[in-house]
Protein backbone atom coordinates (compact mmCIF):
# COMPACT_ATOMS: atom_id res chain seq x y z
CA UNK A 1 0.00 0.00 0.00
CA UNK A 2 1.04 3.74 -0.99
CA UNK A 3 0.82 7.09 1.19
CA UNK A 4 0.58 10.16 0.08
CA UNK A 5 -0.54 13.76 2.14
CA UNK A 6 -3.27 15.98 1.54
CA UNK A 7 -3.22 19.80 2.03
CA UNK A 8 -5.06 22.68 1.64
CA UNK A 9 -2.52 25.31 0.71
CA UNK A 10 -3.78 28.68 1.87
CA UNK A 11 -2.24 32.38 1.68
CA UNK A 12 -1.82 31.84 5.59
CA UNK A 13 -0.74 28.23 5.99
CA UNK A 14 2.81 26.56 5.94
CA UNK A 15 4.66 27.17 2.62
CA UNK A 16 3.49 24.41 0.41
CA UNK A 17 6.59 24.21 -1.45
CA UNK A 18 8.48 23.36 1.55
CA UNK A 19 5.77 21.18 2.86
CA UNK A 20 5.85 19.21 -0.59
CA UNK A 21 9.84 19.07 -0.29
CA UNK A 22 9.41 17.56 3.38
CA UNK A 23 7.07 14.92 2.18
CA UNK A 24 9.18 14.22 -0.68
CA UNK A 25 12.36 13.77 1.98
CA UNK A 26 10.14 11.41 4.08
CA UNK A 27 9.42 8.77 1.37
CA UNK A 28 5.61 9.74 1.04
CA UNK A 29 4.56 8.32 -2.52
CA UNK A 30 2.61 11.29 -3.65
CA UNK A 31 1.44 14.84 -2.25
CA UNK A 32 -2.33 16.24 -2.92
CA UNK A 33 -3.80 19.53 -3.28
CA UNK A 34 -7.81 20.32 -3.39
CA UNK A 35 -9.69 22.58 -5.29
CA UNK A 36 -12.27 25.39 -4.82
CA UNK A 37 -11.89 28.83 -7.03
CA UNK A 38 -14.00 30.43 -4.26
CA UNK A 39 -17.03 30.22 -1.64
CA UNK A 40 -19.83 31.64 -2.12
CA UNK A 41 -21.18 33.69 1.00
CA UNK A 42 -24.78 32.85 0.68
CA UNK A 43 -23.84 29.25 2.22
CA UNK A 44 -27.22 27.35 0.84
CA UNK A 45 -24.94 24.48 0.11
CA UNK A 46 -24.20 22.61 3.89
CA UNK A 47 -20.71 21.43 4.23
CA UNK A 48 -20.50 17.53 3.51
CA UNK A 49 -18.01 17.31 6.73
CA UNK A 50 -21.00 18.57 8.71
CA UNK A 51 -20.73 21.52 10.74
CA UNK A 52 -19.74 25.46 10.17
CA UNK A 53 -17.25 25.80 6.63
CA UNK A 54 -13.45 25.52 7.75
CA UNK A 55 -11.60 28.95 6.69
CA UNK A 56 -9.56 26.93 4.87
CA UNK A 57 -12.30 26.65 1.97
CA UNK A 58 -11.80 30.23 1.62
CA UNK A 59 -8.63 30.59 1.11
CA UNK A 60 -7.57 27.79 -0.60
CA UNK A 61 -4.36 28.35 -3.61
CA UNK A 62 -4.84 27.57 -6.58
CA UNK A 63 -3.79 24.13 -7.42
CA UNK A 64 -2.62 24.15 -11.22
CA UNK A 65 -0.17 27.44 -10.24
CA UNK A 66 1.15 25.77 -6.97
CA UNK A 67 1.35 22.09 -8.47
CA UNK A 68 3.43 24.15 -11.47
CA UNK A 69 6.04 25.09 -8.43
CA UNK A 70 6.20 21.80 -7.20
CA UNK A 71 6.57 20.38 -10.69
CA UNK A 72 9.95 22.35 -10.04
CA UNK A 73 11.11 22.27 -6.68
CA UNK A 74 10.68 18.35 -6.38
CA UNK A 75 12.12 15.43 -7.95
CA UNK A 76 10.42 12.09 -7.18
CA UNK A 77 6.72 12.76 -5.41
CA UNK A 78 3.59 12.21 -7.38
CA UNK A 79 1.36 15.26 -7.88
CA UNK A 80 -2.17 14.85 -7.44
CA UNK A 81 -4.89 16.71 -7.44
CA UNK A 82 -7.85 16.03 -5.28
CA UNK A 83 -10.22 16.66 -6.59
CA UNK A 84 -10.22 18.97 -9.38
CA UNK A 85 -13.78 20.75 -10.40
CA UNK A 86 -13.72 19.84 -13.79
CA UNK A 87 -17.32 21.15 -13.92
CA UNK A 88 -15.85 24.37 -13.47
CA UNK A 89 -13.23 24.41 -16.24
CA UNK A 90 -13.07 24.53 -19.60
CA UNK A 91 -11.90 21.13 -21.09
CA UNK A 92 -9.36 22.24 -23.55
CA UNK A 93 -7.63 24.92 -21.51
CA UNK A 94 -7.29 21.77 -18.66
CA UNK A 95 -6.30 19.63 -21.13
CA UNK A 96 -3.45 21.73 -21.95
CA UNK A 97 -2.72 22.74 -17.97
CA UNK A 98 -2.25 19.18 -16.94
CA UNK A 99 -0.37 17.94 -19.78
CA UNK A 100 2.29 21.04 -19.92
CA UNK A 101 2.26 20.17 -16.16
CA UNK A 102 2.92 16.38 -16.70
CA UNK A 103 6.18 17.03 -18.80
CA UNK A 104 7.50 19.81 -16.67
CA UNK A 105 7.28 17.08 -14.08
CA UNK A 106 8.80 13.92 -15.85
CA UNK A 107 5.14 12.52 -15.63
CA UNK A 108 4.51 13.09 -12.30
CA UNK A 109 0.71 13.96 -12.44
CA UNK A 110 -2.32 12.01 -10.42
CA UNK A 111 -5.78 13.76 -11.97
CA UNK A 112 -8.36 13.60 -9.86
CA UNK A 113 -11.57 14.81 -10.91
CA UNK A 114 -15.45 15.10 -8.82
CA UNK A 115 -18.90 16.80 -9.69
CA UNK A 116 -18.74 19.08 -6.19
CA UNK A 117 -20.98 19.63 -3.73
CA UNK A 118 -21.10 23.34 -3.74
CA UNK A 119 -23.89 24.39 -6.19
CA UNK A 120 -23.61 27.82 -5.32
CA UNK A 121 -19.77 27.67 -6.59
CA UNK A 122 -20.56 25.37 -9.92
CA UNK A 123 -23.58 27.64 -11.01
CA UNK A 124 -21.21 31.08 -10.64
CA UNK A 125 -19.21 29.47 -13.47
CA UNK A 126 -22.53 28.63 -15.27
CA UNK A 127 -22.93 24.77 -14.53
CA UNK A 128 -26.44 23.36 -13.91
CA UNK A 129 -25.83 21.13 -10.77
CA UNK A 130 -28.77 18.56 -12.11
CA UNK A 131 -26.20 18.03 -15.29
CA UNK A 132 -22.50 17.79 -13.28
CA UNK A 133 -22.27 14.67 -13.55
CA UNK A 134 -23.11 14.55 -17.31
CA UNK A 135 -20.48 17.81 -17.68
CA UNK A 136 -17.78 15.58 -15.85
CA UNK A 137 -18.26 12.38 -18.36
CA UNK A 138 -18.21 14.28 -21.10
CA UNK A 139 -15.13 16.76 -20.19
CA UNK A 140 -13.24 13.55 -19.04
CA UNK A 141 -13.75 12.06 -22.13
CA UNK A 142 -12.99 15.18 -24.68
CA UNK A 143 -9.37 15.89 -22.90
CA UNK A 144 -8.93 12.02 -23.52
CA UNK A 145 -9.09 12.58 -27.13
CA UNK A 146 -6.61 15.96 -26.70
CA UNK A 147 -4.17 14.02 -25.14
CA UNK A 148 -4.19 10.85 -27.07
CA UNK A 149 -4.52 12.50 -30.50
CA UNK A 150 -2.83 14.76 -32.84
CA UNK A 151 -5.72 15.60 -34.46
CA UNK A 152 -8.34 15.67 -31.54
CA UNK A 153 -12.45 16.39 -31.51
CA UNK A 154 -15.23 15.50 -29.74
CA UNK A 155 -19.21 15.57 -30.33
CA UNK A 156 -21.12 15.15 -27.45
CA UNK A 157 -24.64 16.58 -25.96
CA UNK A 158 -22.36 19.71 -23.25
CA UNK A 159 -19.13 19.44 -24.92
CA UNK A 160 -18.31 19.77 -28.73
CA UNK A 161 -15.42 21.04 -30.76
CA UNK A 162 -14.10 20.31 -34.24
CA UNK A 163 -10.70 19.49 -34.91
CA UNK A 164 -8.04 20.70 -33.26
CA UNK A 165 -4.40 20.56 -32.49
CA UNK A 166 -2.94 20.97 -28.95
CA UNK A 167 0.50 20.02 -27.66
CA UNK A 168 1.91 19.30 -25.48
CA UNK A 169 1.48 15.63 -25.01
CA UNK A 170 1.46 13.97 -21.29
CA UNK A 171 4.11 12.09 -20.84
CA UNK A 172 2.42 9.19 -19.12
CA UNK A 173 1.01 6.90 -21.85
CA UNK A 174 -1.76 6.82 -22.64
CA UNK A 175 -2.41 10.10 -20.67
CA UNK A 176 -2.01 10.69 -16.41
CA UNK A 177 -4.52 8.37 -14.77
CA UNK A 178 -7.85 9.86 -14.46
CA UNK A 179 -9.33 9.49 -10.62
CA UNK A 180 -12.65 9.72 -10.01
CA UNK A 181 -13.75 11.08 -6.97
CA UNK A 182 -17.24 10.46 -4.71
CA UNK A 183 -18.68 8.27 -2.46
CA UNK A 184 -22.55 7.82 -4.12
CA UNK A 185 -23.32 4.72 -5.64
CA UNK A 186 -23.16 5.79 -8.97
CA UNK A 187 -19.53 6.78 -8.17
CA UNK A 188 -18.19 2.98 -9.54
CA UNK A 189 -19.97 3.12 -12.42
CA UNK A 190 -18.59 6.28 -13.58
CA UNK A 191 -15.21 4.92 -12.51
CA UNK A 192 -15.25 1.77 -14.89
CA UNK A 193 -16.78 4.21 -18.07
CA UNK A 194 -14.04 6.63 -17.92
CA UNK A 195 -11.73 6.84 -14.68
CA UNK A 196 -8.30 5.09 -13.98
CA UNK A 197 -8.94 4.48 -10.57
CA UNK A 198 -11.31 5.48 -7.36
CA UNK A 199 -10.74 8.49 -4.34
CA UNK A 200 -13.52 7.90 -2.03
CA UNK A 201 -13.57 10.23 1.20
CA UNK A 202 -13.52 8.69 4.85
CA UNK A 203 -16.13 7.73 6.08
CA UNK A 204 -18.71 9.03 3.38
CA UNK A 205 -20.07 6.04 2.00
CA UNK A 206 -23.38 4.51 2.95
CA UNK A 207 -21.69 0.78 2.63
CA UNK A 208 -19.18 -0.79 3.75
CA UNK A 209 -16.32 0.26 1.99
CA UNK A 210 -14.47 -3.13 1.73
CA UNK A 211 -17.90 -3.92 0.05
CA UNK A 212 -17.76 -1.23 -2.42
CA UNK A 213 -14.09 -2.46 -3.28
CA UNK A 214 -14.98 -5.65 -4.11
CA UNK A 215 -18.26 -4.07 -5.81
CA UNK A 216 -15.64 -2.33 -7.91
CA UNK A 217 -13.23 -5.31 -8.59
CA UNK A 218 -16.43 -7.55 -10.05
CA UNK A 219 -17.54 -4.92 -11.93
CA UNK A 220 -13.99 -3.78 -13.51
CA UNK A 221 -12.92 -7.93 -14.41
CA UNK A 222 -16.76 -7.99 -16.27
CA UNK A 223 -15.96 -4.61 -17.95
CA UNK A 224 -12.40 -5.78 -18.67
CA UNK A 225 -10.67 -2.60 -17.37
CA UNK A 226 -8.35 -4.40 -14.84
CA UNK A 227 -6.99 -3.77 -11.66
CA UNK A 228 -8.07 -0.05 -10.87
CA UNK A 229 -6.52 1.03 -7.90
CA UNK A 230 -8.80 2.91 -5.07
CA UNK A 231 -7.13 5.71 -3.11
CA UNK A 232 -8.35 6.95 0.20
CA UNK A 233 -9.13 10.42 1.10
CA UNK A 234 -8.55 12.00 4.60
CA UNK A 235 -7.93 7.97 6.47
CA UNK A 236 -7.15 8.22 10.33
CA UNK A 237 -3.92 8.15 11.51
CA UNK A 238 -4.00 5.00 13.62
CA UNK A 239 -2.19 2.03 13.32
CA UNK A 240 -6.05 0.18 13.15
CA UNK A 241 -6.97 2.46 10.14
CA UNK A 242 -3.99 1.30 8.10
CA UNK A 243 -4.39 -2.21 9.00
CA UNK A 244 -8.39 -2.32 7.85
CA UNK A 245 -7.73 -0.50 4.85
CA UNK A 246 -4.90 -3.03 3.78
CA UNK A 247 -7.40 -6.14 4.33
CA UNK A 248 -9.77 -4.15 2.36
CA UNK A 249 -7.52 -3.86 -0.32
CA UNK A 250 -6.88 -0.46 -0.91
CA UNK A 251 -4.06 0.54 -2.90
CA UNK A 252 -3.20 4.01 -1.40
CA UNK A 253 -3.88 6.22 1.94
CA UNK A 254 -3.76 9.86 1.95
CA UNK A 255 -3.23 12.10 4.80
CA UNK A 256 -4.55 15.42 5.58
CA UNK A 257 -2.12 17.32 7.19
CA UNK A 258 -3.77 20.80 8.93
CA UNK A 259 -4.03 24.42 7.08
CA UNK A 260 -1.75 25.49 9.99
CA UNK A 261 1.90 27.41 10.27
CA UNK A 262 4.88 25.18 9.84
CA UNK A 263 4.74 24.69 13.68
CA UNK A 264 1.75 22.94 13.49
CA UNK A 265 2.24 21.02 10.47
CA UNK A 266 5.67 19.44 11.30
CA UNK A 267 5.14 17.31 14.01
CA UNK A 268 1.64 16.07 12.44
CA UNK A 269 3.81 15.27 9.32
CA UNK A 270 6.59 13.33 11.53
CA UNK A 271 3.81 11.36 13.25
CA UNK A 272 1.87 10.18 10.47
CA UNK A 273 6.21 9.05 8.58
CA UNK A 274 6.25 7.07 11.97
CA UNK A 275 3.01 5.73 11.33
CA UNK A 276 3.56 4.46 7.52
CA UNK A 277 7.36 3.39 8.23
Amino acid sequence: MKFGIAFFATDTAMDVVQLARAVEERGFESFWLPEHTHIPVSRRSPWPGGGELPERYKRTLDPFVAMGALAVSTERVLLGFGIVLLIQRDPIITAKAVATLDLLSGGRVLFGVGGGWNLEEMENHGTEPKRRWRLLRERVLAMKEIWTQDVAEFHGELVDFGPIWSWPKPVQKPHPPVLVGGNAENTLKRVIEYGDGWIPNEGRSARPLADQISDLRRMSEEAGRGHLPVTVYGTHATPEAVEGYARAGVDRLVFWMPSEPDSVVMPRLEKVTALTR
